[in-house]
Protein backbone atom coordinates (compact mmCIF):
# COMPACT_ATOMS: atom_id res chain seq x y z
CA UNK A 1 0.00 0.00 0.00
CA UNK A 2 1.33 3.44 -0.88
CA UNK A 3 0.63 6.41 1.34
CA UNK A 4 -1.01 6.34 4.73
CA UNK A 5 -4.01 4.24 5.66
CA UNK A 6 -7.05 6.50 5.71
CA UNK A 7 -10.59 6.19 6.97
CA UNK A 8 -13.32 8.79 6.99
CA UNK A 9 -16.22 9.83 9.16
CA UNK A 10 -19.02 11.43 7.15
CA UNK A 11 -22.35 12.90 8.12
CA UNK A 12 -24.37 16.07 8.26
CA UNK A 13 -23.86 18.86 10.78
CA UNK A 14 -24.53 17.70 14.37
CA UNK A 15 -24.46 14.03 13.33
CA UNK A 16 -21.78 13.14 15.89
CA UNK A 17 -18.75 13.18 13.58
CA UNK A 18 -16.44 15.17 15.84
CA UNK A 19 -17.29 13.23 19.00
CA UNK A 20 -16.70 9.94 17.19
CA UNK A 21 -13.43 11.21 15.68
CA UNK A 22 -12.13 12.31 19.08
CA UNK A 23 -13.06 8.99 20.71
CA UNK A 24 -11.43 7.05 17.86
CA UNK A 25 -8.22 9.07 18.14
CA UNK A 26 -8.17 8.31 21.89
CA UNK A 27 -8.87 4.60 21.28
CA UNK A 28 -6.30 4.10 18.52
CA UNK A 29 -3.70 6.09 20.49
CA UNK A 30 -4.41 3.94 23.56
CA UNK A 31 -3.74 0.90 21.36
CA UNK A 32 -0.33 2.32 20.45
CA UNK A 33 -1.00 3.73 16.97
CA UNK A 34 0.22 7.06 15.66
CA UNK A 35 -2.88 8.90 14.42
CA UNK A 36 -3.28 12.05 12.36
CA UNK A 37 -6.53 13.78 11.49
CA UNK A 38 -7.87 16.02 8.77
CA UNK A 39 -11.06 17.97 9.35
CA UNK A 40 -12.83 19.77 6.55
CA UNK A 41 -14.61 23.00 7.46
CA UNK A 42 -17.31 24.49 5.25
CA UNK A 43 -16.70 27.97 6.62
CA UNK A 44 -13.90 30.40 7.27
CA UNK A 45 -11.95 29.55 10.40
CA UNK A 46 -9.03 30.94 12.33
CA UNK A 47 -6.62 29.27 14.72
CA UNK A 48 -4.85 32.49 15.49
CA UNK A 49 -5.74 35.14 18.06
CA UNK A 50 -6.24 38.71 16.92
CA UNK A 51 -3.17 40.69 17.88
CA UNK A 52 -0.83 37.69 18.19
CA UNK A 53 2.45 38.02 16.30
CA UNK A 54 1.52 35.21 13.91
CA UNK A 55 -1.84 36.86 13.24
CA UNK A 56 -0.06 40.10 12.47
CA UNK A 57 2.27 38.26 10.05
CA UNK A 58 -0.73 36.81 8.18
CA UNK A 59 -2.54 40.14 8.14
CA UNK A 60 0.59 41.71 6.68
CA UNK A 61 0.30 39.34 3.71
CA UNK A 62 2.49 36.32 4.53
CA UNK A 63 1.73 33.30 2.35
CA UNK A 64 2.64 30.83 5.13
CA UNK A 65 3.26 31.50 8.80
CA UNK A 66 4.92 28.88 10.97
CA UNK A 67 4.74 29.05 14.75
CA UNK A 68 7.25 26.86 16.59
CA UNK A 69 7.69 26.15 20.29
CA UNK A 70 9.23 23.40 22.37
CA UNK A 71 5.93 21.51 22.42
CA UNK A 72 4.41 21.97 18.93
CA UNK A 73 4.47 23.75 15.64
CA UNK A 74 1.75 24.89 13.29
CA UNK A 75 1.90 26.08 9.72
CA UNK A 76 -0.88 28.35 8.54
CA UNK A 77 -1.19 28.68 4.79
CA UNK A 78 -3.22 31.57 3.44
CA UNK A 79 -5.00 30.79 0.18
CA UNK A 80 -5.36 34.50 -0.69
CA UNK A 81 -8.03 33.77 -3.28
CA UNK A 82 -6.50 30.54 -4.61
CA UNK A 83 -8.81 27.51 -4.71
CA UNK A 84 -9.08 25.17 -1.75
CA UNK A 85 -6.34 22.54 -2.04
CA UNK A 86 -7.34 19.06 -3.19
CA UNK A 87 -7.75 16.37 -0.56
CA UNK A 88 -4.65 14.57 -1.91
CA UNK A 89 -2.52 17.72 -1.50
CA UNK A 90 -3.48 17.99 2.17
CA UNK A 91 -2.88 14.29 2.76
CA UNK A 92 0.59 14.56 1.18
CA UNK A 93 1.61 17.27 3.71
CA UNK A 94 1.12 15.02 6.75
CA UNK A 95 4.00 13.29 8.51
CA UNK A 96 4.14 9.50 8.48
CA UNK A 97 1.58 7.82 10.73
CA UNK A 98 -0.39 4.58 11.09
CA UNK A 99 -3.81 6.03 10.27
CA UNK A 100 -5.27 9.32 9.09
CA UNK A 101 -8.83 9.82 10.29
CA UNK A 102 -10.78 12.15 8.02
CA UNK A 103 -13.70 14.15 9.39
CA UNK A 104 -15.89 15.58 6.69
CA UNK A 105 -14.89 15.34 3.02
CA UNK A 106 -18.07 13.31 2.61
CA UNK A 107 -17.71 13.21 -1.19
CA UNK A 108 -14.15 11.81 -1.28
CA UNK A 109 -13.79 8.23 -2.57
CA UNK A 110 -12.32 6.86 0.66
CA UNK A 111 -13.63 4.18 3.02
CA UNK A 112 -15.83 5.81 5.62
CA UNK A 113 -18.46 5.38 8.27
CA UNK A 114 -21.62 7.46 8.26
CA UNK A 115 -22.46 9.12 11.59
CA UNK A 116 -26.16 9.65 12.27
CA UNK A 117 -27.90 11.33 15.18
CA UNK A 118 -31.55 12.18 15.58
CA UNK A 119 -30.50 15.80 16.28
CA UNK A 120 -28.54 16.13 13.01
CA UNK A 121 -29.16 19.18 10.83
CA UNK A 122 -30.33 16.95 7.98
CA UNK A 123 -31.86 13.49 7.91
CA UNK A 124 -31.24 12.46 4.30
CA UNK A 125 -29.02 9.41 4.24
CA UNK A 126 -25.57 9.35 2.65
CA UNK A 127 -25.01 5.58 2.54
CA UNK A 128 -27.51 4.66 -0.17
CA UNK A 129 -25.75 6.86 -2.74
CA UNK A 130 -22.12 6.55 -1.58
CA UNK A 131 -20.47 3.18 -2.29
CA UNK A 132 -17.50 4.17 -0.09
CA UNK A 133 -19.60 4.17 3.09
CA UNK A 134 -18.96 0.75 4.60
CA UNK A 135 -20.76 1.11 7.94
CA UNK A 136 -23.15 3.31 9.90
CA UNK A 137 -22.81 4.57 13.48
CA UNK A 138 -26.05 5.93 14.93
CA UNK A 139 -27.71 6.96 18.17
CA UNK A 140 -30.95 5.30 17.08
CA UNK A 141 -31.97 1.97 15.53
CA UNK A 142 -31.15 1.53 11.83
CA UNK A 143 -32.92 -1.26 9.97
CA UNK A 144 -33.01 -0.15 6.33
CA UNK A 145 -29.45 -1.18 5.35
CA UNK A 146 -27.27 -4.21 4.71
CA UNK A 147 -24.23 -2.33 6.05
CA UNK A 148 -22.83 -3.04 9.52
CA UNK A 149 -24.50 -0.77 12.07
CA UNK A 150 -22.86 0.34 15.32
CA UNK A 151 -24.04 2.34 18.28
CA UNK A 152 -22.49 5.78 17.82
CA UNK A 153 -20.89 5.50 21.27
CA UNK A 154 -19.43 1.98 20.83
CA UNK A 155 -15.96 3.26 20.07
CA UNK A 156 -14.18 -0.05 20.69
CA UNK A 157 -16.27 -1.99 18.17
CA UNK A 158 -16.04 0.84 15.62
CA UNK A 159 -12.24 0.97 16.04
CA UNK A 160 -12.03 -2.83 15.64
CA UNK A 161 -14.11 -2.57 12.45
CA UNK A 162 -11.94 0.22 11.02
CA UNK A 163 -8.70 -1.62 11.84
CA UNK A 164 -9.96 -4.77 10.12
CA UNK A 165 -11.36 -2.86 7.13
CA UNK A 166 -8.12 -1.04 6.32
CA UNK A 167 -5.74 -3.83 7.35
CA UNK A 168 -4.19 -2.01 10.29
CA UNK A 169 -1.64 -4.35 11.85
CA UNK A 170 -1.39 -4.58 15.62
CA UNK A 171 0.60 -1.67 16.98
CA UNK A 172 4.07 -2.16 18.47
CA UNK A 173 4.00 -0.61 21.91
Amino acid sequence: MTGPRIFGIAGWKNSGKTGLAVRLVEEFTRRGYRISTIKHAHHDFDIDKVGADSYRHRQAGAHEVTIVSGTRYAIMHELRGAPEPAFEEILARLAACDLVLIEGYKREPIPKIEARRLEAARRDLLAPTDPHICAIAADHPITDTDLPVFNLDDTTKIADFIAAKIGLSPACK
